[in-house]
């Protein structure tokens, strides 16, 4: 059961930020993972009025608010656009919409989970995040951060740089955890590969051997995908084990390819 001490609705970030440094504080961002816990904690600090719901539009990115719901993301025509509908893809298999009304960006990139489709998705986007105090910083660097680090995240940028981009996942039931998940973008014939669910947080891997660089075929396919397999390190827990998610990281790698291709 989680106990608050005390609830804070800050006025500025300047405010929040120093309630963040006290270690008992918690930011609550959506709360449906946070209300799981059996923890007390001293000030639960709710960002709902610092105006950081929405998704703006500029000439080089989107900037999604860190209390932006994954509803939201999930059904933003912009988004969804710019990454085929990847955006939507890799969310709504999240529990359900209700789960997905309340559940937020910040939130889940911030506790840099395992299973976390959204952070899969936007590390293969090369996105950053706007943290209040440490500024703005590539995603895979802010994944990279110790556990411990004291920060408000403000917002996730997802330059609108011209990309194509497929999201797959397997899970063992519709609604359940990710046992593997895969984001492939390509761009001016780059190509990056997001694996998350390893089970631990995801890793973004260039094509360094530039496998697909002359298009994508079957042949070049599986060969790109054998190779991130190789490069991947991949973990066990109760839904699968690592030679199992390795196996199903060739698949999923070999399938999006194709699938920029338009053969998925």
């Amino acid at each position: 059961m989680l106990s608050i001490n005390q609830y804070v609705r800050p006025q500025s970030l300047d405010e929040a930020y120093a309630l963040c440094q006290k270690k008992n504080n918690v930011v609550l961002g959506g709360m449906l993972w946070l209300k799981m816990q059996s923890r007390t904690v001293g000030t639960a600090i709710d960002l709902g009025g610092l105006g950081l719901d929405t998704i703006e539009e500029t000439e080089t990115a989107y900037r999604i608010g860190a209390m932006v719901s994954l509803r939201a993301l999930e059904k933003h025509a912009g988004l969804n656009a710019l990454t085929q509908g990847a955006a939507a893809e890799a969310v709504r298999h999240i529990v359900g919409v209700q789960f997905r009304n309340c559940a937020t960006v910040g939130g889940s990139i911030y506790g840099r989970f395992g299973f976390s489709d959204v952070l899969t998705l936007f590390l293969a986007l090369g996105a950053t995040v706007e943290l209040h105090h440490a500024g703005e910083l590539p995603l895979s660097d802010f994944i990279a951060l110790p556990r411990d680090t004291r920060d408000i995240l403000v917002r996730v940028n997802v330059p609108k740089t011209p990309v194509q981009c497929v999201y797959l996942s397997q899970r063992n039931a519709a609604t359940d955890f990710p046992v593997l998940a895969v984001a492939l973008r390509g761009r001016d014939g780059a190509y990056t590969c997001a694996v998350g669910a390893r089970p631990m947080p995801a890793m973004a891997f260039a094509d360094e051997k530039e496998l697909l660089a002359g298009g994508v075929t079957e042949e070049n396919a599986r060969a790109f995908a054998a190779d991130i397999a190789s490069r991947c390190a991949f973990g066990s827990n109760r839904r699968a084990g690592a030679d199992y998610r390795r196996k199903i990281c060739e698949v999923l790698v070999r399938r999006a390819a194709l699938a920029l291709n338009g053969e998925g």
